[in-house]
């Protein structure tokens, strides 16, 4: 990339009051369990995808079709952004983003930007620096979801480019490699579609959502929830789904058992994205160390589902063992106002969930009982 088509790429650094909005979301249909409330941390922040915490408490957010990169601040403490920046524009779909070192890094697709010292240069941002590229150009499943990972290493997820076909790596996969895209190497196969990765923060052991296949039906098979130990595992697609759902047309001959099973099965089409282990000191102890889940729901499904963010309870040894709704009310009947896409665990321990349909980042905190 020329230096010109990078400077094209960085922007113009906008401060705008995230509550100019004429419609906020309407925030008083989500439902928590007792005790927690939700709340509007941001609106305003057009088509808000993936979420990652800068070192000074700056929220960073990418986008699909906006094509843009927003950076969020709260820095009265009062559980509102005052200003939304504008950090990046005119990137294709730079859904992902990641914080390391003082520097953003920005999924784009082909390339993986990085943004150098970004906390200090919001109203003056630096001119991207490409990390990585030579990824696939393909829009089917063509979201770049980035993530750290222990000692420094950068995952990046490579959809399938299809409902369900047998591609070669670096499709369907996880990528594991150094921040400067050095050392590429496979961590995990057999991927459909990975749009949340996250680590333990005890273990240091990898998880991720997946998205299941289409078209076997309404309650077949059910998307994932994964866990990856160790490098080199295999999840199934396009063979296997779900840990005991054969594929039609690529399965007949494989045995599910050959793969790894998912940790936890999640509903039927709720399309799983975001996900983070919640490591914060303000939600009442038995929630330590759980995963909660952004669902985006179904999109093909003929009674809809989904549309929530979900709990993943994690026993003593790490296995799932509950998986149920914690914030609900974005599908009202078969219409929704809003779609969850990510989560992120704020410093004081409240979680932020971004909406890529209401344009908006919401907070849930607690304060009872519950």
């Amino acid at each position: 990339m020329t230096r010109r088509a990078l400077l094209f790429l960085s922007c113009i650094c906008l401060s705008v009051a995230p509550g100019a909005r004429a419609d906020e979301p309407p925030v008083e249909r989500l439902t928590a369990p007792p005790g927690f409330a939700v709340s509007v941390f941001a609106d305003g922040v057009p088509n808000a995808r993936a979420m990652a915490l800068g070192a000074d408490g700056t929220v960073f957010v990418g986008s699909r079709g906006a094509g843009n990169v927003y950076a969020l601040t709260d820095r009265d403490g009062d559980g509102r952004a005052e200003e939304r920046r504008l950090v990046a524009k005119g990137l294709p779909a730079p859904a992902g983003v990641a914080f390391r070192g003082g520097a953003l890094y920005v999924g784009a697709r082909a390339r993986i930007l990085r943004y150098d010292a970004i906390e200090s240069r919001l109203d003056d941002p630096p001119d991207p620096v490409v990390a990585a590229d030579g990824f696939p150009t393909d829009r089917h499943h063509g979201l770049r979801t980035i993530a750290f990972g222990p000692g420094g290493k950068l995952y990046v997820s490579v959809g399938a480019p299809c409902n369900v076909c047998e591609r070669s790596a670096p499709y369907g996969t996880i990528l594991r490699m150094n921040a400067d895209g050095a050392e590429r190497e496979v961590f995990a196969h057999g991927v459909r579609n990975s749009v949340g990765l996250a680590f333990h923060p005890q273990t240091g052991e990898l998880w991720f959502t997946d998205n299941g296949r289409d078209h076997l039906g309404d309650d077949s098979p059910p998307c994932e929830l994964n866990r990856a130990p160790q490098a080199g595992l295999h999840f199934g697609f396009p063979y296997c789904h779900a840990g005991f759902v054969r594929d039609p047309s690529f399965g007949r001959d494989r045995d599910c058992a050959e793969f790894a099973a998912p940790a936890q099965p999640l509903g039927p089409h709720v399309a799983p994205l975001g996900l983070a282990f919640y490591d914060g000191a303000a939600f009442p102890e038995r929630y330590r160390g759980d995963i909660f889940i952004a669902e985006h729901g179904s999109w093909n499904r003929s009674v809809k589902i989904g549309y929530r963010v979900t709990r993943v309870v994690l026993d003593e040894t790490g296995a799932a063992v509950d998986y149920r709704p914690f914030v609900t009310g974005w599908l009202r009947g078969q219409s929704h106002w809003g779609r969850p896409a990510d989560v992120l665990v704020a410093p004081d321990g409240a979680l932020l969930i971004s909406d890529d349909q209401a344009d908006a980042i919401y907070r849930v905190t607690h304060a009872g009982d519950g």
